[in-house]
């Protein structure tokens, strides 16, 4: 890594092309750290003198880009261009006399290198920031950064696992003081960070980090109730470690069930097993994965947050049998409702916070499952199904990775193969034959019940609509007569 054979991306040319010509402009931040490291930016952080958002409004009319102002009070705007991919444009004034006050201002060193684009050959770099990232450290610009903005904490967390950088004590320090800040930050914005945590591939090991340095009960209090909770086997850890544990099995389930899978990866008996009986659906799992509920979080996340939750009611479910063993029962209820108030207090919509209350309540029922044999009758597929629909993905995945966490180690090979085989007999039906048990097709209608049962409309109908699916759905009624049929039963 080294500014020399320094080489910008032609889409960078092609917005300095639309700009005037005689306009300072900069390119600062992620996406200049990204290109030292030769990664691919998708995010521009642009810098200019002043009126950005008037310029920004301007050249997103010549791209054709999505125009969002962001800050008027920073003169902060975004745009939204779509170029082969999504691509995110943001413009900015100054903050402070000049090109060099901003960047000393910022959050930190390796965010604060720049690229003059009308001298592009030349790093701007104040802070030392390009050594930082040949050490991979993380430092804030200033003593105040943190504390300036205390945000940027998650960020430094982010960053640090995203780069695998050091977090130095000094740094740790400064971000400890700046903690007891974050609830003057809006929700909006702890959002954001924490769902990029979210996104990282060792998202548990940055949620440890933030728990250490006392930002949890401001971003995820509902965690905290986990810490040092006891649990009786087959568990393993307390509830916290397990939690963390899950999201990282998480990770590994859906590495081996990638279209990138390394074969020689495999490396246990367990995990061997996993891409035996799953194997077939990486294509199927990839596009789950590619689809959005928003443009600006992933459903990974989404499912990485689920899982942190997934045994949030067990602190307010915990009770000892006479024989000493621990139980928590309905904590999957009681998560559910957590889950949905963490949803609702970080602004997430509606479809997304539905998704992880539907993944939280119905965690346990594949377990369950596994409990009557390895393979479900078409009437259990059809019930999971209605009460998860698409969401019955995540939960297998989560089942998964939960039965590994609880276990460790000490996992008998034939419990879990017994929930492989549920799991894959559960997405063969949504994948592959989901006329049958998962979403039968209409063989009558609501005025066909009416008719024959010479009844009124009212929820008596509903009910017999429903029975005839769980008939199909059994396969005990296959055409329209039959389904008649059955209606007159109910005369």
């Amino acid at each position: 890594m080294h500014p020399t054979g320094f080489k910008l991306p032609p889409l960078v040319f092609q917005v300095l092309d639309l700009l005037p010509e005689d306009l300072p402009v900069a390119l600062a931040g992620g996406a200049v750290r990204d290109m030292l490291l030769g990664r691919v930016a998708h995010d521009y952080d642009f810098l200019v003198p002043s009126e950005a958002m008037y310029i920004a409004r301007k050249l997103a009319d010549r791209l054709g880009a999505a125009y969002f102002p962001l800050d008027e009070e920073r003169d902060y705007a975004r745009l939204v261009w779509y170029k082969d991919e999504r691509i995110l444009l943001d413009f900015s004034s100054y903050r402070g006399p000049d090109l060099q006050a901003d960047l000393r201002g910022r959050d930190v060193t390796i965010n604060a290198i720049a690229i003059d684009l009308r001298s592009p050959k030349k790093l701007i770099d104040p802070l030392g920031g390009v050594g930082d990232l040949l050490s991979r450290q993380i430092r804030p610009c200033s003593p105040q950064a943190f504390l300036n903005d205390p945000v940027r904490v998650l960020r430094a967390v982010r960053l640090a696992n995203a780069l695998e950088a050091r977090l130095p004590s000094e740094t740790l320090s400064l971000m400890r003081e700046a903690v007891p800040q974050l609830p003057n930050i809006s929700p909006e914005r702890i959002r954001d960070e924490l769902f990029k945590i979210l996104d990282l591939r060792q998202a548990a090991t940055a949620v440890r980090i933030v728990e250490t340095i006392g930002a949890l009960p401001f971003v995820l209090p509902e965690l905290v109730a986990l810490k040092g909770l006891q649990q009786s086997p087959p568990h393993v850890n307390e509830a916290w470690e397990h939690t963390l544990d899950v999201v990282n099995r998480l990770q590994i389930i859906l590495d081996m069930l990638s279209p990138a899978y390394d074969e020689e990866a495999a490396g246990s008996l367990i995990i061997g097993l996993l891409v035996l009986r799953l194997g077939r659906y990486r294509a199927q799992l990839a596009e789950h994965f590619t689809a959005q509920l928003n443009p600006d979080r992933s459903l990974r996340a989404l499912l990485n947050l689920a899982a942190l939750y997934h045994d949030t009611g067990k602190p307010l479910t915990r009770s000892i049998d006479a024989d000493g063993r621990i139980r928590y029962f309905e904590h999957e209820q009681v998560g559910a409702k957590m889950i949905l108030q963490r949803g609702q207090g970080l602004r997430l919509s509606m479809p997304e916070i539905e998704r992880m209350r539907t993944v939280v309540y119905n965690h346990m029922r594949p377990p369950w499952l596994a409990h009557d044999g390895p393979t479900p009758s078409r009437k259990s597929v059809y019930h999971f199904f209605k009460a998860t629909g698409v969401a019955g993905v995540d939960v297998c995945l989560l089942a998964l990775a939960d039965t590994l966490a609880t276990y460790g180690p000490t996992l008998p090979q034939e419990k879990w193969t017994v929930l492989l085989d549920v799991v894959r007999t559960l997405l063969e039906h949504w994948w592959e034959h989901p006329q049958e048990a998962v979403r039968p097709p209409a063989l009558i209608s609501g005025h066909d019940v009416m008719t024959t049962l010479n009844i009124l409309p009212g929820k008596r109908v509903g009910k017999i609509l429903e029975a005839i699916r769980e008939a199909q759905a059994e396969g005990k009624v296959t055409t329209r007569e039959e389904a008649l049929e059955l209606v007159r039963q109910y005369d």
